[in-house]
């Protein structure tokens, strides 16, 4: 949606770039602010209920598109794992680290499929989100199963956590699929009016 936009102004492949770049990085910063917020209102309890690195992300692959969200994806919970492994609280924990980076890339490579969709009609948003949740979380399920023998993680713990976020998925569910709209408003007003 925010290459369309872009297009659609006419602006240069370089600031295309340079524009994508400053997204990409605000959403990054934002999915490793959020959780610290989370965190500090409501305990370690609060992540795992509402899962806040999740929505910057989902807004990244909606907005982004597959290749710029999978970035945003993967580097979220890095980012966060070294800015706050620098104060002594790493998070999330390293264990957790690459289950989460293989879901949350799920999440944004999926969402993002569904730009060119949301670009068209924003209401896309809503089931690229939650397309995009459901595979996400099946994608860390199974994960855990494949490696439970080596990893920290059961498949009954990681479904635990799964029923756990469910407010946290509804809620993304409706709100992120309204803050795209609501963008997609903003980026697409003058083509709209043609």
């Amino acid at each position: 949606m925010f290459e369309q936009a872009l297009t659609y102004r006419n602006v240069a492949a370089g600031r295309k770039i340079a524009c994508k770049t400053l997204v990409s990085a605000g959403l990054i910063a934002l999915a490793v602010v959020l959780p610290q917020l989370v965190h500090l209102a409501l305990g370690q309890p609060g992540g795992v209920k509402w899962l806040p690195m999740y929505l910057p992300v989902l807004i990244g692959g909606c907005l982004l598109g597959a290749k710029w969200g999978l970035a945003v994806g993967v580097l979220s919970p890095v980012v966060s794992f070294l800015l706050t492994s620098a104060i002594g609280n790493p998070m999330p924990p390293a264990a957790r680290l690459p289950f989460m980076a293989a879901e949350l890339a799920v999440f944004a490579l999926v969402s993002g499929l569904f730009t060119k969709k949301i670009a068209e009609n924003g209401l896309w948003a809503f089931p690229a989100v939650i397309l995009a949740q459901i595979i996400g979380r099946g994608a860390f399920l199974g994960l855990a199963a494949l490696t439970q023998h080596a990893a920290a993680f059961t498949p009954a713990m990681i479904w635990g956590q799964i029923k756990t976020g469910f407010a946290g998925i509804a809620v993304q569910a409706v709100l992120v699929p309204l803050i795209i709209i609501a963008l997609r408003t903003v980026l697409m007003r003058d083509e709209q009016h043609d």
